[in-house]
């Protein structure tokens, strides 16, 4: 081989080691990046109170996870384009990760099972909701009890409303908590009377 082929090799396996190395870097970058911890479940909170003050509106939390079907349906629910407009102009939306499996912990918003604990939540399952007024005082949970709604205390979770009387404890709720008209309410329990 000569010296000039040599070169030649010399300088590809160089640029090949270099763009191997960069390469390396952006992956190793985006695995941090794709294993970054959520948002603690307090700054959440905080985040959501702010914007309700500044909007208007009262503050709807809703603990998750990602195995949950239930919480999947609630969701779905929710952000129907039918409806979905009534529950974003009357609330702050947002969504906490919890109780996930061992291999999806990652997933979980640091303090949520703390947060959902602290309101109630304890041994309630998921999807469980906290409704709050701007000010951080809750108005509403999801739970009820032998039928009756109750606005707070203990009962048992509603979860995703599905049997009619989750759905007129959940409807009687959002009356408690929002400007929503008895048109806009019966849209919502015939979403989620039709998705149960």
């Amino acid at each position: 081989m000569s010296n000039a082929q040599l070169f030649f090799l010399n300088t590809t396996i160089m640029k090949l080691k270099n763009s191997l190395f960069v390469l390396l870097i952006a992956l190793s970058f985006q695995i941090t990046l794709a294993q970054e911890t959520p948002k603690s479940a307090a700054q959440i909170l905080k985040n959501d109170l702010q914007k309700a003050t500044i909007e208007n509106k009262n503050v709807f939390i809703i603990f998750k996870a990602s195995w949950c079907g239930w919480c999947k349906k609630m969701e779905a629910n929710i952000n129907n384009k039918t409806i979905n407009k009534y529950f974003t102009d009357n609330y702050v939306i947002s969504y906490i990760t919890v109780l996930e499996s061992e291999k999806n912990k990652n997933l979980e918003n640091p303090g949520a099972e703390d947060l959902l604990n602290k309101y109630g939540g304890k041994n309630q399952g998921i999807p469980f909701y906290l409704i709050f007024d701007s000010k951080a005082n809750l108005l509403v949970d999801s739970k009820m009890i032998a039928g009756e709604e109750i606005l707070k205390g203990e009962g048992i979770n509603i979860g995703c409303p599905s049997t009619d009387d989750e759905i007129d404890a959940f409807i009687y709720k959002l009356q408690k908590t929002s400007n929503l008209t008895a048109e806009q309410l019966k849209a919502i329990a015939i979403q989620f009377k039709q998705n149960n």
